[in-house]
């Protein structure tokens, strides 16, 4: 049998174990055995030991349930609630005033939640009930929320980050710092759209609120600060270096929880929550990137992903055409898998091609995660989209049409991206110049 006809029936078995319903890891685990089968290894079940403990006893790896242990326990605080509080006050002469909480609070909780659904839930919990009260748009605010609440995964410290610098075997610091000017590109997007729909929709705005004083804005932002603190002081240690991503994330564990202890919204019944919260999401996360590396090292040895990568190279697309051949690719993926799915599914066969164009691997990191942004908003397992659905008791179709705008918005910061990848390279070249 030859390559191909391995391949197709590799992607067969993986395909018809995913539709049956089979938990992705055990069909990753099985496909894996399958190609191993396919490669005549003689001794699979000895590959399958050896891997699994020498890629999860990563030191870097570590920092996964850490950033999730980091956003668990913020999500049990009044965070959400002073968010709002703290930025509304702010925002009252820009078009689309209070609808622009959303995108703010999505993007501060993000940076210490590391969770798209965890920041969408969070921030649509206090801004739905307050904004429809106000008078906003349903329609828009829910499209706002579900977009913004993507940010979850693109501004650092992200969950999806951790995944991918495992998986491509590149820097997380370097990952995380790529992540900073495209999460303020994609918050300046929604933001511009917010205010344009405004400025063509005059008659579905609710009246202004009444102006305060600069002291009394103070006032109200004053308890955002110690989330402020800690969120400056993980970048400031990231940036220059004087710890490693594990370390900023055992550094964010205990800000967490000072922070939840100064507000008094730390007990044992919360922290324990928190730590089972933080157990299951890493358990999860860990069995996929199991499987994800057994089907890697099976692959590898059927040479499938470099036979791909050189019938595509043979194919002689430009650079950019193979990044709208993968976009298109990973969007539709992204309507039938989740993002960690998307990732380790397809990395042992996508980055040899990737090389070969030329691009580097951080800045695909971070355009791969734009992409699964894209799957959050996306029908018919757009997590983002489940989550508002739930909590507005609209239908499905209701919320995914809302989000549309910014599901276009996300292709728009891919492309920008990529057109200019200066974008994502900056801090970390700024921070690695031999990088």
């Amino acid at each position: 049998m030859d390559l191909i006809q391995t391949a197709l029936v590799l992607l067969l078995v993986l395909f018809f174990l995913l539709a049956g319903g089979v938990w992705i890891a055990v069909a990753l685990l099985v496909t894996g055995f399958a190609g191993m089968w396919f490669a005549g290894h003689p001794r699979p079940g000895d590959l399958l030991a050896t891997t699994i403990w020498g890629e999860s006893s990563s030191y870097t790896l570590a920092a996964l349930p850490m950033f999730i242990w980091m956003g668990e326990i913020l999500f049990r605080t009044r965070l959400s609630e002073e968010m709002f509080r703290g930025l509304a006050p702010w925002l009252n002469r820009i078009p689309g005033r209070l609808m622009h909480v959303n995108v703010l609070a999505s993007g501060l909780f993000g940076s210490v939640s590391g969770s798209s659904a965890a920041t969408c839930a969070t921030v649509a919990k206090i801004a739905l009930p307050e904004l429809k009260k106000r008078g906003y748009d349903e329609k828009l605010s829910l499209g706002s929320l579900a977009g913004a609440g993507t940010l979850g995964i693109l501004i650092p410290p992200s969950i999806m980050m951790v995944v991918y610098a495992v998986a491509a075997d590149v820097s997380i610091i370097q990952i995380f710092l790529a992540g900073f000017l495209p999460g303020l590109l994609v918050m300046a997007l929604y933001s511009g759209y917010i205010a344009v729909w405004s400025l063509a929709n005059p008659d579905k705005q609710p009246p202004p609120e009444p102006e305060m004083s600069f002291s009394e804005k103070l006032r109200e932002s004053a308890n955002l600060i110690p989330c402020l603190l800690l969120i400056a002081f993980v970048f400031i240690v990231l940036i220059m270096g004087w710890a490693s991503a594990t370390e900023c994330a055992a550094w964010g564990v205990l800000g967490s929880l000072i922070i939840a202890a100064w507000q008094r919204s730390l007990t044992w019944e919360s922290f324990w929550q928190s730590a089972m919260g933080a157990t299951r999401v890493t358990c999860m996360i860990m069995l996929i990137l199991a499987g994800a590396w057994f089907m890697s090292k099976s692959m590898a040895l059927t040479q499938i992903p470099n036979a791909l990568a050189n019938w595509v190279d043979g194919f002689n697309l430009s650079p950019y055409a193979l990044i709208a051949a993968l976009l298109l690719m990973y969007i539709i993926l992204g309507t039938a898998l989740d993002g960690i799915s998307m990732i380790v599914l397809t990395t042992a066969v996508v980055l040899p091609m990737v090389q070969k164009a030329g691009f580097d691997l951080v800045w695909f990191g971070i355009f791969v995660v734009l992409i699964v942004e894209m799957a959050e908003v996306t029908p018919p397992v757009g997590f983002n989209l489940f989550v508002l659905q739930t909590m507005s008791g609209k239908d499905s179709n209701t919320v995914a049409l809302a989000a549309l705008p910014f599901f276009f918005l996300l292709v728009l910061a891919a492309a920008i991206i990529t057109i200019f990848p200066q974008i994502v390279m900056f801090l970390p070249r700024l921070a690695f110049p031999a990088g």
